[in-house]
């Protein structure tokens, strides 16, 4: 097995001294898996974060082994991850992907989607920018994974919005994530309680995201 593909880093746990196990997902392989030698180290730590965009080389001598990743940045989250919100949001995302996607069945509506919302949370200037694109990130997968249902509207009243994100929070823990092992969703409540806290006059002009 052979693939070389942009991708985007949706996991990474450790493994061994140096190395991580990283899971990246593909637009024509979905998600795969991938053995990182070097993982931790000074040069590839800053490359495999989750969320950031890389050019991946993956190779197995078979289907069932773990592959060897070599993975090359291509765009980096790097900076976002010091400010509390987008790097909350983040982390769901990523997390979410990594957590619900059967390996290497392939989803391309959902790696454009969301290399959407990643580029959304980083470059819009406040969270009311890319919280609506996360709403449909999270139906996006919900219909591809069979569960139905349609993209919620995008509220302007803020309370509204808000209201939206709790309900398919709901969703997602009931039709997703009731049987994973990891408390995946706790990501995500991390996220709500920063969101919730975005007030009616958030700065929409120097950049910063507010509700931090």
């Amino acid at each position: 097995m052979e693939i070389r593909s942009p991708a985007i880093v949706c996991a990474v746990r450790p493994h061994g001294e140096t190395a991580v196990i990283a899971r990246f997902l593909t637009a024509d392989h979905g998600l795969v898996a991938g053995y990182v030698a070097g993982g931790r180290g000074r040069d590839l730590r800053p490359v495999v974060i989750p969320g950031n965009r890389v050019a991946l080389d993956l190779r197995a001598r078979s289907h069932g082994q773990l592959a060897f990743a070599k993975p090359e940045l291509l765009e980096s989250c790097g900076p976002w991850l010091g400010e509390p919100l987008p790097a909350a949001a983040l982390g769901w995302a990523t997390a979410l992907t990594a957590a619900t996607l059967p390996e290497r069945n392939a989803y391309p509506s959902l790696y454009e989607a969301l290399d959407a919302l990643l580029n959304a949370i980083c470059h819009a200037p406040s969270a009311r920018g890319w919280t609506g694109v996360l709403l449909g990130y999270e139906a996006l997968l919900l219909r591809e994974l069979g569960y139905g249902g349609s993209l919620p509207p995008i509220e302007r009243d803020w309370s509204k919005q808000m209201d939206a994100f709790a309900r398919m929070g709901n969703r997602i823990e009931r039709y997703l994530l009731a049987d994973h092992r990891q408390d995946v969703m706790a990501a995500r409540e991390r996220l709500r309680a920063r969101l919730v806290r975005i007030g009616p006059d958030s700065d929409k002009t120097t950049g910063r995201q507010t509700g931090q």
